[in-house]
């Protein structure tokens, strides 16, 4: 006899068969707090105790809805709000090129949430208290053995009902799990002095093994060649030429490969009197036109080129293409203006 309050009564199967008849037995008699535990998962386990469907899928909705919203709503401030930015004459708020950060934002808040909450809130963990902890039964059931556990707070439990029935399936050993008092007083208490020790040692290890690595090992050698690379910076300075200057100026006249230079450098009226326009005005011109003047020019000049910027407040807004004077030049000073 003992005074301690008993916690369950288990009983040990031999087969797979076995153990799946005892579930659909148990599960026939009404009881409901009750576990089955199996070295390995054993197909049809879930119908032959009568589980109704988990509820961890609608942990993962939600918790991946809140992702997508929460990606969403930060691209959104950001890119239409704080700082908008006009690429490629594209709305501040261009949702295609946001679906990706979107689905990874939904993926990761969904999988970690997940995990998260079944560890936490379906599983109860930190439980080291656990009645079942450190008892022949889990030992056996984590090995080779297949295992009922009914317990004692199920409205049907009777002790000595309880292990009859499990006998009577066919259990090899029946088992009474009670208790411990000391964990009752102490349930879930994880920080404890050897814990607690234990814990501050791996996060002094974590910090000062960081710490090396990254301030030491990184500027060592072989490690360091990626701060030390034979090259020059853009706009850097070098001892090696006389002005110290990293960029070097091409050869005055110099004309690269394949390059053919603008010969209408600061000569607007130049440009407009013997440049001429090459294609014809034709409809699929005129799309192409549209097009290109959507991309790259609609960002200042608006869709319509009245000069009314998407950028209002940060750039000077640029003149209407409406006036007599715009209207009025040929397209070869509209070519150099652009070029």
């Amino acid at each position: 006899m003992t005074n301690k309050p008993i916690y369950a009564v288990t009983g040990l199967f031999e087969k797979p068969d076995e153990i799946i008849n005892a579930a659909e037995k148990v599960a026939y008699e009404g009881y409901l707090n009750y576990d089955i535990h199996t070295p390995y998962p054993v197909h049809g386990m879930d119908k032959a105790m009568r589980l109704p469907p988990s509820t961890m899928g609608y942990f993962a909705l939600v918790l991946g809805l809140s992702g997508a919203v929460l990606a969403l709503f930060f691209m959104w401030i950001t890119t239409a709000y704080e700082y908008p930015l006009v690429i490629g004459g594209k709305p501040f708020f261009s949702l295609p090129a946001l679906i990706p950060i979107t689905f990874e934002v939904t993926v990761l808040l969904a999988t970690c949430g997940t995990v998260i909450s079944m560890l936490f809130i379906f599983f109860k963990m930190p439980n080291n208290s656990h009645p079942l902890h450190d008892t022949k039964f889990m030992k056996q059931v984590s090995s080779d053995k297949f295992g009922v556990c009914i317990e004692a707070k199920d409205k049907f439990f009777d002790k000595e009902k309880v292990k009859s029935f499990l006998l009577s399936l066919g259990a090899t050993e029946v088992e009474e799990i009670y208790f411990d008092v000391d964990d009752l007083k102490n349930k879930n208490k994880i920080l404890t002095p050897k814990f607690s020790g234990f814990l501050v040692f791996v996060i002094v290890l974590t910090s000062a093994a960081s710490y090396a690595t990254l301030n030491i090992v990184m500027y060592m050698p072989p490690f360091d060649w990626m701060m030390t690379q034979s090259r020059l910076n853009a706009q850097g300075t070098t001892d090696f030429y006389e002005n110290h200057s990293a960029m070097r100026e091409p050869v005055e006249g110099s004309i690269a490969r394949g390059f053919m230079p603008y010969a209408f450098i600061g000569q607007p009226d130049s440009a407009g009197k013997y440049l001429e326009n090459p294609l014809e005005m034709t409809e699929a011109n005129l799309a192409v036109g549209k097009k290109k003047f959507n991309t790259y020019c609609s960002p200042c000049h608006d869709y319509y080129g009245r000069g009314e910027s998407r950028l209002k407040g940060r750039f000077p807004n640029p003149p209407s293409l409406h006036t007599d004077k715009t209207r009025n030049w040929p397209d070869g000073r509209l070519y150099h203006i652009i070029t």
